[in-house]
């Protein structure tokens, strides 16, 4: 019996270092995409295995499958966020500077509508909420939402939100998770009645900006730039039940249920990766290396690669260098 227990203990021990190492991410490529400009948020479309890509005037698409561009959707103002509705058959993109959101078919790339947004200013973050089947603008300038009718593709609402907006989120049963960077708060909204029904503070959380859910145990994992930290938020009672330590200028986070990652993307040329404990317990398990302004990413659940944009920059400017705007791709080892 000694003996058993002696090996059980040794291979448990021997598989110690193997989990460790499934779950470190490393470089797997770059891909390089045409065309010059800022850029803003990710966005992948699971159902077709395509990753858009926020870019200047355009939105870049990748294909998933192979890591090769495809095409683009073209002549816009300054884009911002992407959001997909599948069983239309459209996408929605945010023209910060046209104040408007751009509808094209996800088939031909081809820009079906332009819809002028009433009351908005600096439309930016942009998502789709099946439950109330319409689509969300967040508008950093006017402190609103803007609410479009995916099928008529007109505006027919405004949510007042009492703050500048960041990330948001849906829970997919009629509620809606939205950062407010300059209050440092979190908004729940009613996506049918169209208003917020709670505001919960988050300190010690200071300027919170990427948002992602975890709705297995009632958490959302908000990212701030002011304390650089991720805190862990209980979505029942507002409470925030733990805070991680990560880099300067972070933009954005998301979650791996499968493999109880978080992903951290911050400015300074790191990616904290933390591990999931427990719904109030977590880790910081590797600090990934990335170029200086990596600092927004998009999560492939299916395959569990991260994808980051970012270009390259003149020496102590905020000008990209023409011609250097790419993607990396992170995988798991």
């Amino acid at each position: 019996m000694k003996k058993q227990i002696l090996t059980l203990a040794f291979l448990a021990a021997s598989l110690i270092p193997a989990i460790t190492k499934a779950q470190t991410y490393v470089a797997d490529k770059t891909i390089a995409l045409p065309g010059d400009g800022g850029y803003d948020y990710l966005f992948i479309d699971k159902a077709n295995h395509r990753l858009y890509v926020s870019h200047g005037t355009q939105v870049n698409v990748v294909d998933l499958l192979t890591d090769q561009a495809v095409g683009s959707i073209d002549n816009m103002k300054g884009v911002h966020g992407i959001a997909i509705v599948n069983k239309l058959n459209r996408g929605f993109i945010t023209d910060g500077k046209a104040n408007a959101v751009v509808a094209f078919d996800i088939k031909t790339l081809k820009t079906i509508a332009t819809i002028p947004l009433t009351g908005a200013n600096g439309p930016d973050a942009i998502m789709y909420d099946p439950y109330s089947d319409r689509v969300f603008s967040f508008n950093g300038e006017s402190n609103n939402s803007s609410v479009i009718d995916p099928k008529t593709l007109k505006q027919v609402g405004t949510v007042a939100l009492g703050g500048g907006p960041e990330f948001a989120v849906a829970d997919g049963k009629g509620k809606i998770y939205n950062n407010l960077e300059d209050k440092s708060s979190l908004n729940i909204i009613d996506s049918k009645a169209l208003k917020v029904i709670k505001n919960y503070p988050l300190a010690p959380c200071g300027g919170p900006t990427g948002l992602a859910l975890d709705a297995t145990n009632q958490r959302v994992f908000t990212v701030c730039r002011e304390n650089k930290g991720m805190s862990v938020v209980d979505i029942n009672t507002g409470k925030v039940t733990a805070t991680v330590p990560i880099g300067a200028g972070v933009d954005a986070v998301a979650y791996d249920a499968e493999t109880k990652l978080v992903f951290c993307s911050c400015g300074d040329g790191t990616t904290v990766i933390i591990k999931q404990k427990s719904a109030d317990e977590y880790s910081v398990i590797q600090t990934l290396k990335t170029p200086v302004r990596a600092k927004t990413l998009a999560l492939d659940t299916q395959t569990h690669k991260i994808y980051l944009s970012v270009a390259e920059f003149e020496t102590g400017t905020r000008k990209a260098l023409p011609n250097t705007f790419k993607v990396l791709v992170f995988k798991l080892q």
